[in-house]
């Protein structure tokens, strides 16, 4: 099930990173590191009294003149009002009301998503009388709260769920519809990308702004009949001096938003640039959301090449993506359409291979070969047992282990069956996951 987004803006120092660190620490949630996110945590997920969401700091507003303030602001402004199913609106008890507070507050009032006005910094209950001013706003009853201390988190939270949407009601079975998301750094070719495979025998084509969580939704069937849902997520542009810190937060954000609701995710890299950090995250967001994807490397016809320059190339990058070592690369030119027309077929290879069902006995044979050909290690003299497996699910092709000790599994020997599992199955371009359940055996 997707968790919802809620994103937290505002000035700096009003507390939003503080508030995140407490969310983000062992009493109150859930915190899951993604491959790949080396550095500042820019997201996690929360869980309140059995709900979960995903909370998203979009860093504070640092600008170096006033000519950046506003840019800087509208710009934070515009990615949490696409995004983000709810806003928190963060300002200073301490500050009081200011100029930039209005500011920003004017854009979120145009917004059709649920904001939530909070003034941090409510640090006892003496000064519960720096709200009122707050009302000026026009964005409803604020909440106050404080970060150190942790105090008004419930009720924080609480009115987060109430403004979360409702989900939705089950529809009746229909076609599916391929939702196949673009995802990348800004200015690798996305866009151009979109372009070339709506140019290329298209049937159907109509634009849907910001139908979701995103800037541009567009329905596409290809000749064999394929219906897809293109989400384009290259609405990140270097239109404003902005940091590139700032850049690369923005575009995390809308990957997020764009691959958990996908079924494929196609992942542009530039061949000029190789695999770089922002690449290594995005591309951890895929694999942690078990999506399919499929590595494009985009711009290959500006590269200079010699013999054995491709196959140098693709085993750099997975090797970089070590991670997402299943997954096909394909190079290509999205300016001059070189090689575009093979990305759908792929496309819907992988998906095939994340829809995949194994039967129980043909899957247990493959178990049966695998643990014969290398046994689990021993530990303590004791030895992991698995007595049968079973699929569970698809998309990410899931499976149920069924063993003595759900201790005595490592993980090199899990790497290993997957690996097994991969080479008598394929899975090409899908992760694939095993659970443990621990019983014991008959008789014992």
């Amino acid at each position: 099930m997707t968790k919802p987004l809620v994103a937290i803006i505002g000035r700096p120092n009003v507390g939003k990173s503080t508030f995140f660190n407490k969310m983000a620490g062992k009493r109150i949630s859930i915190v899951e590191d993604t491959p790949g996110v080396t550095r500042d945590r820019i997201y996690t997920d929360v869980e309140w009294l059995g709900r979960v969401l995903t909370l998203i700091d979009t860093g504070g507003i640092d600008p170096r003149s006033e000519d950046v303030l506003l840019s800087q602001m509208r710009e934070q402004a515009e990615i949490a009002m696409d995004t983000a199913d709810v806003i928190c609106f963060f300002t200073d008890a301490r500050d009081g009301l200011t100029d930039d507070d209005r500011e920003v507050a004017n854009l979120l009032r145009r917004a059709k998503k649920p904001v939530i006005l909070v003034v941090n910094k409510i640090d006892y209950p003496g000064m519960n009388d720096h709200l009122y001013e707050f009302y000026e706003l026009g964005l409803g009853d604020p909440i106050g709260i404080s970060s150190v201390n942790m105090l008004g988190f419930g009720d924080l939270l609480d009115a987060i769920f109430a403004r979360l949407p409702a989900l939705p009601p089950l529809e009746e079975e229909t076609d599916h519809i391929l939702q196949l998301a673009i995802v990348g750094r800004p200015n690798v070719g996305k866009s151009s990308l979109t372009n070339q495979l709506l140019g290329q025998k298209r049937s159907m084509v109509s634009d849907i702004a910001g139908t979701t969580r995103d800037a541009i939704d567009t329905p596409y069937t290809d000749a064999d009949g394929t219906v897809y849902n293109i989400i384009d997520t290259a609405g990140i542009r270097r239109k404003r001096a902005i940091e590139d810190e700032s850049l690369e937060r923005y575009s995390v954000l809308r990957a997020i938003a764009a691959i958990r609701r996908c079924d494929v995710a196609i992942l542009m890299i530039d061949a000029q640039d190789g695999v770089t950090e922002q690449d290594t995250k995005i591309a951890g967001l895929i694999h942690d959301e078990g999506k399919a994807a499929v590595i494009l490397v985009n711009k290959w016809d500006a590269v200079e090449k010699e013999t054995g320059t491709l196959e140098k190339t693709r085993k750099q990058i997975l090797s970089d993506l070590k991670f997402m070592d299943y997954c096909p690369v394909q190079f290509i030119s999205a300016l001059t359409g070189q090689r575009v027309h093979t990305v759908l077929d792929q496309v819907k290879a992988v998906y095939a291979m994340a829809c995949k069902r194994i039967t129980t006995g043909v899957l247990n044979d493959v178990l049966n070969e695998a643990t014969s050909a290398l046994q689990p290690p021993l530990q303590g003299g004791r030895r992991l047992k698995i007595y049968y497996a079973t699929q569970h699910s698809v998309c990410p092709p899931t499976f149920v282990f069924f063993v003595n000790d759900e201790k005595l599994m490592f993980f090199a020997y899990e790497r290993y069956l997957e690996n097994y599992f991969r080479k008598a199955f394929d899975f090409t371009g899908t992760p694939i996951r095993f659970q443990l359940r621990q019983r014991k055996k008959e008789g014992n």
